[in-house]
């Protein structure tokens, strides 16, 4: 987890960048800010091989190419040439204020869900990293932040004129980046 910490400072600095208000922190009291992304692509199967687990696709440009389904993949026999192959691609940035709490720390959780024996192969992988850093000095005038990250590293660095209620974050404060992405992906008839 100690490459969490420059991971926050970076995901803090594109957020200055990316987003020019800062909605509530948790809480309400404080600022903070959410940024999402998501992607959509569809393809249609045009082979199957399914001694090899490879599965050939036309992607949504007219592309074709070739995956193999690994061994995680259940019900592979379901798929059918012509069937639509979905991939959505999600991913969210929470950054957000919260007063003066347990300290700097870092985390991550992972899910992964399969289809059950019988139906259409889908997977769902969900992965969540959360870095919290302490702030130990502030300089509004000249815009700069202190932190003290989870690994006990203290990172000065200047903070964007687009974060708004800057003069709201305190010496003692914690700032908390959350970082969500997920990719599903299921099969579907045309």
């Amino acid at each position: 987890m100690r490459r969490m910490f420059p991971w926050l400072l970076a995901m803090v600095i594109v957020a200055g960048v990316a987003a020019p208000a800062l909605a509530q922190g948790e809480g309400g009291d404080k600022p903070g800010m959410v940024v999402v992304d998501q992607t959509v692509v569809k393809a249609a199967v045009e082979a199957i091989d399914y001694e090899n687990r490879l599965v050939t696709l036309r992607g949504p440009e007219g592309n074709i190419f070739t995956v193999r389904a690994d061994d995680r993949v259940k019900n592979l026999d379901q798929v059918k040439q012509g069937d639509l192959v979905i991939a959505e691609y999600y991913k969210s940035t929470a950054l957000f204020v919260r007063g003066a709490g347990e300290g700097p720390s870092s985390g991550q959780a992972d899910t992964v869900q399969v289809a059950p024996r019988g139906e259409k192969p889908y997977g769902v992988r969900v992965s969540t990293r959360e870095v919290t850093a302490t702030v130990e000095a502030i300089d509004y005038l000249s815009r700069t932040i202190t932190l003290r990250g989870p690994d006990g590293k203290i990172v000065t660095f200047w903070v964007t004129p687009s974060v708004k209620r800057f003069d709201e974050v305190k010496v003692g404060d914690e700032i908390v980046s959350r970082y969500t992405e997920s990719v599903a992906i299921s099969v579907q008839k045309p």
